[in-house]
């Protein structure tokens, strides 16, 4: 875009030149009446027309200029407590007090497959960035019992620095084309240069401000983390009980007892392998060398003594 408009500036640069020097020359050769010069400007040269590019800035320099590295870091959990709705206050009224804000919290109605109908709430907050993992501490205090009752829980982390410098680069040269384009508008006389270049202008000005929108949610995401929380009632899931016997604990009792046996079978196998096979290999050719020898030396007192009985005979 910035080579296009480069282009289109120096073309009008120079139709602005050859124009204003024709109607001068018309001027004094028709010997017509000639306006006085009540100061207008000069029609700047070609060369003032063209817009210099800036400098490009090395990656590495770039990201070295940064004071620290910009890191988005988000969070979602989902947990169960007994009353969703007195949670959900509390989440909202600790975001406001971290200087944080509620993104949006929505409470309703959902039926168990017992046919209970139980609070179940969702909720998203942001929070200093700083302070996530102690937003995080305070949710998870809700819960009676953080090893079943903290149902899922995770930490992303996007870093973002080389977009966001990249960003800024960009915003910079854009910046500059439009200051440059500005002067060149201040200084053009016909109607039809002054549309082409406010044109070229106005759509700068459009690609600045759509920067300015991307820089600054990264600046934004980067300083408040979101916190996304489900929050359900501990009476929607609590196991089925039957006449006082819980399947869940048998089926989950059973489970357990398999995965022990098939590690005690992985065991065998691992000690069969690494530690009594290297063994047996060479205790077995020792073995079947021995017993090779025997029964040879066996077959062989056989013939000698099927042998000695005919010898004996003939003489």
């Amino acid at each position: 875009m910035i080579k296009r408009t480069l282009l289109v500036l120096i073309i009008v640069a120079a139709l602005l030149t050859g124009c204003s020097a024709a109607k001068t020359t018309d001027s004094r050769e028709s010997g017509g009446f000639e306006a006085p010069n009540l100061g207008a400007p000069e029609p700047m040269p070609a060369a003032d027309y063209a817009i210099e590019p800036s400098q490009p800035i090395l990656q590495e320099e770039k990201i070295q200029n940064l004071t620290e590295r910009m890191v988005i870091r988000n969070a979602s959990l989902s947990i169960v407590v007994v009353d969703p709705a007195a949670v959900m206050d509390d989440i909202m009224a600790m975001a406001n007090g971290m200087g944080g804000y509620v993104v949006d919290s929505n409470l309703y109605q959902t039926t168990t497959s017992a046919g209970i109908e139980v609070p179940e709430a969702r909720v998203t907050v942001r929070v200093p960035a700083d302070q996530l993992d102690a937003a995080l501490t305070q949710i998870k205090a809700h819960v009676e019992d953080p090893v079943n009752d903290i149902l899922f829980e995770n930490i992303s982390g996007q870093d973002v620095t080389q977009e966001y410098t990249d960003l800024q680069s960009r915003l910079r040269n854009l910046e500059d084309a439009a200051e440059q384009l500005r002067e060149i508008l201040d200084n053009a006389i016909r109607t039809e240069d002054v549309l082409t270049v406010f044109n070229e202008l106005k759509n700068v000005n459009e690609q600045i401000e759509v920067l300015k929108g991307q820089i600054q949610y990264y600046e934004q995401s980067s300083r408040l983390s979101a916190i996304s929380v489900t929050i359900q009632a501990k009476e929607g899931v609590q196991p089925i009980n039957i006449g006082g016997w819980e399947p869940q604990g048998v089926a989950r009792d059973a489970l357990q007892s398999l995965v022990r046996a098939y590690q005690w079978l992985a065991d065998v196998a691992i000690w069969l392998v690494v530690f009594c096979l290297p063994i047996a290999i060479p205790v077995g050719l020792v073995v079947f060398f021995v017993v090779r020898g025997i029964r040879k030396w066996n077959r062989g007192r056989k013939a000698i003594k099927a042998v000695l009985p005919e010898v004996k005979s003939g003489e």
